[in-house]
């Protein structure tokens, strides 16, 4: 019986999740031309993971959408490390949310929390991308 219920219940999030993580793929892939992009995003390690966590810091969302937009951003040849930070900012930080967290935590918290985050996000990307080179 519970087996059954959660097999319902994820039935029910996926058919609930697939729209938008269709209107996600479209839009990375139709609506922004490629050639914006590459001009956003120059190759440099510093500059690169700096954007991406901005961008990733300002769109906040929940992590499984996240994934989908990351692999459509390194399919259209985004760097590993802006997506990288973009991913865990995306999740991380929360811009959007922030009224909400300072109303609900303080404010400064949220504040810090968020800086602390946004920090975090960005020398883990360049530790993960300098790993991956130092294994590979």
């Amino acid at each position: 019986m519970k087996f059954k219920n959660a097999l319902n219940q994820t039935y029910n999030n996926i058919k609930q999740s697939m729209p938008i993580l269709l209107g996600v793929i479209l839009l990375i892939t139709t609506a922004i031309p490629t050639e914006y992009y590459k001009k956003i995003f120059s190759g440099n390690f510093i500059f690169d993971s700096l954007i991406g966590a901005a961008i990733g810091s300002i769109a906040a969302g929940n992590p499984i959408t996240s994934y989908v937009i990351g692999g459509e951003l390194l399919a259209e040849g985004i760097s590993l490390i802006a997506v990288t930070a973009f991913i865990l900012t995306w999740v991380t930080v929360g811009m959007v949310q922030l009224p909400a967290e300072i109303l609900m935590l303080g404010k400064r918290f949220a504040i810090t929390r968020n800086i602390l985050a946004f920090i975090s996000a960005i020398i883990i990307a360049i530790l993960t991308v300098l790993t991956l080179r130092f294994l590979t």
